[in-house]
């Protein structure tokens, strides 16, 4: 069933946000501190290992560089926020601007985390090619375990990636045919690069390192197989 992937992974999100707010007020701040620690250092790994996919770092560069310029332009990040503030005034109904809550920081790293991996593209052509919804599967049960740990400290914003996650990888899985005739293996290890990069961005933010601007790197996932189109040989 085409789809079905996506919609696991939707659930998963979800209830991995419940049991991580069920359980979060018994946990200690020092343990919720420490295990997000744990989970930041884990997802820059992660993304150190993607990252080494590629076959000439001079693609995920460049792509990162125009990416950034691009989503600078459009102001990604600003307008991701934008979505996570809205969705969390018509939760809470809150009108005052610039209200502090946790709400936009878990929808939106949490929609990035859950978005910019290889398993969201690759898993997402896979099912709506109909070659099963396995790797959708297993990222589902990753997705779970992150919100529950996401959700005892970012709160129920998390939960509302789920939209992030539905309207990506349903848009890849609906058009998955043509992406399929496009993707060449060389392509794909430079996006799945890009997006390590990407990732250990991710990271140092979720560290609170820096609060890297993320959701501006996100064309370059697109214009990493463009690059490999144009100028791989």
């Amino acid at each position: 069933m085409r789809g079905l992937g996506t919609a696991v992974n939707i659930v998963a999100i979800v209830g991995g946000t419940l049991v991580g707010l069920a359980v979060g007020g018994r946990v200690p701040d020092r343990m919720r501190t420490t295990v997000m620690q744990a989970l930041g250092l884990s997802i820059v790994a992660l993304g150190i290992h993607d990252s080494l996919s590629s076959h000439n770092l001079v693609f995920p560069i460049v792509s990162l560089v125009a990416g950034a310029v691009i989503g600078e332009v459009l102001s990604l990040e600003e307008r991701l926020e934008w979505v996570g503030e809205r969705l969390r005034r018509r939760l809470t109904r809150a009108e005052a601007e610039g209200h502090d809550s946790t709400f936009v920081e878990g929808f939106v790293s949490a929609s990035l985390v859950f978005c910019v991996g290889p398993l969201a593209i690759l898993g997402s052509i896979s099912d709506g090619l109909g070659r099963g919804s396995e790797q959708l599967i297993v990222k589902s049960a990753l997705d779970g375990f992150v919100s529950v740990v996401f959700a005892t400290t970012l709160g129920i914003g998390v939960a509302f990636s789920a939209l992030s996650v539905g309207v990506l990888q349903g848009a890849v899985t609906a058009l998955a045919g043509i992406v399929d005739t496009l993707l060449t293996e060389r392509m794909v290890a430079e996006m799945t690069a890009t997006g390590g990069i990407i990732i250990v961005g991710i990271g140092v933010r979720l560290l609170e390192v820096r609060r890297v601007r993320v959701a501006s790197f996100l064309p370059a996932l697109v214009i990493a197989p463009v690059a490999v189109a144009l100028f791989a040989r």
